[in-house]
């Protein structure tokens, strides 16, 4: 044990102290930062003002289709950010005025034959540009109203005609946390990262030893079992590190910079219970410990850092598969493919904390899980450290897929 703690408080250490570790951390909260500042950026750019992002419509009711009906319409739908001239603008008049800077955008109302023609005038036309679908409804509406009013029909009855539709979704099995997808995809998103990118260091970490030849050292001094379980300690602890701090500086942002409303509405319908905390934490464990103890495979199959990236390829696309098969089956979370995707053990660490959030998952389903998850590294660190034990000494070529079986073959034999 006390072997143990030594290569991962060596592998711990070696790890923060190196500039390219500081200098990642320095750029990832300095990206947090600037992006929880951006509203308050366009907010300084805007000026301050409150109706930052609303384009006043200008409405040119040229034929008086709508006599003073529009009056009447907006003054009782104030929202509207609107201007209603009387006067006989021709196009051509509201063209010019537009490219002067007197109005901003303008709806030129006319009547052609058995048909009313609204014409969206705006200074230049590009991608974000878009009709204004609302005003155009309650233009359409303002106009059957006056048609039916000088039909005779008391306005008592016009608002019988027009009483509002509610549509609500009303699903047969409650789920609140069902309301807001996007927090239990940003917690998928975020267990990937912990666990993939230092699992990922594992590898680099092996090869760059063996390139130094500090592995000699390590190997006359203890188990080659204690040095990869060290190694997988001791870049965990530097990963739980620097995922706590990432998250910390993240939330202490939010609650500076970020309108209340807008972090209630995102994380407002998450249920954190201290049993999805402590889903969450086993998950990582054991997400990290499986994927490090492949990577720690490769990485002893391989005698020069540049060829890390391709060894480590099978596992990546691995890690891949796992992510990709539980974020994309969120979109459906109570389908058979989302309860296959918390069982298989590559997958099961970023699927089965959204499965508890949802409130989905059983206690039967959570333990079968867990189960599935730790023979598999169990399999996984017996097939690794017998491995490394006879290919981490290796300065030739890399090895193949039959040099691999071959040493397992030996060893067992």
């Amino acid at each position: 044990m006390k072997d143990l703690w030594t290569v991962a408080s060596f592998t711990f250490q070696d790890l923060v102290k190196r500039k390219s570790f500081i200098i990642s951390n320095i750029i990832i909260l300095l990206i947090i930062i600037i992006g929880f500042n951006i509203p308050r950026v366009l907010e300084q750019f805007s000026g301050g003002d409150e109706n930052f992002g609303t384009t006043k419509t200008t409405i040119i009711d040229y034929d008086n289709i709508y006599g003073d009906s529009l009056e009447k319409t907006f003054e009782n739908n104030p929202d509207y950010n609107v201007e209603i001239v009387t006067e006989k603008w021709d196009l051509d008049t509201v063209k010019e005025k537009i490219e002067k800077g007197e109005i901003e955008e303008a709806l030129y109302i006319t009547k052609q034959d058995e048909a009313i023609s609204i014409q969206y005038v705006v200074e230049s036309q590009s991608l974000a540009t878009s009709l204004p679908q609302e005003l155009v409804s309650l233009l359409q509406l303002a106009y059957q109203n006056k048609q039916i009013e000088d039909l005779g029909i008391a306005p008592e009855q016009i608002a019988v005609i027009n009483i509002p539709f509610e549509v609500d979704l009303t699903p047969v099995e409650e789920n609140e946390a069902a309301e807001n997808i996007l927090p239990m995809m940003l917690l998928s998103i975020v267990l990937f990262y912990a666990i993939y990118f230092f699992a990922y260091q594992v590898s680099s970490s092996i090869t760059t030893e063996k390139t130094s030849k500090i592995i000699e050292t390590l190997v006359t001094s203890t188990s080659p079992r204690t040095i990869v379980l060290g190694k997988t300690l001791g870049i965990g602890l530097t990963g739980v590190m620097q995922t706590v701090v990432t998250v910390v500086v993240a939330l202490i942002c939010a609650k500076l910079f970020l309108d209340p409303a807008m972090i209630d509405a995102v994380l407002g319908s998450i249920n954190f219970t201290p049993t999805l905390a402590i889903v969450t934490i086993v998950y990582y464990i054991l997400g990290y410990s499986l994927f490090a103890l492949l990577y720690a495979l490769t990485g002893s199959t391989v005698a020069k850092p540049e060829d890390v990236q391709s060894a480590n390829g099978p596992v990546a696309i691995l890690a891949g598969i796992g992510f990709y098969l539980s974020y994309f089956t969120m979109m459906n979370p109570t389908s058979s493919l989302n309860q296959i995707a918390a069982l298989v053990p590559i997958s099961s660490p970023f699927c089965m904390p959204f499965r508890v959030m949802m409130g989905l998952a059983t206690t039967g389903e959570i333990l079968l899980s867990l189960a599935i998850l730790v023979i598999t590294i169990l399999i996984v660190a017996k097939i690794s450290i017998k491995i490394y034990s006879s290919a981490i000494l290796n300065y030739g070529n890399r090895m193949n897929i039959k040099d691999l079986f071959r040493i397992y073959k030996n060893k067992n034999d």
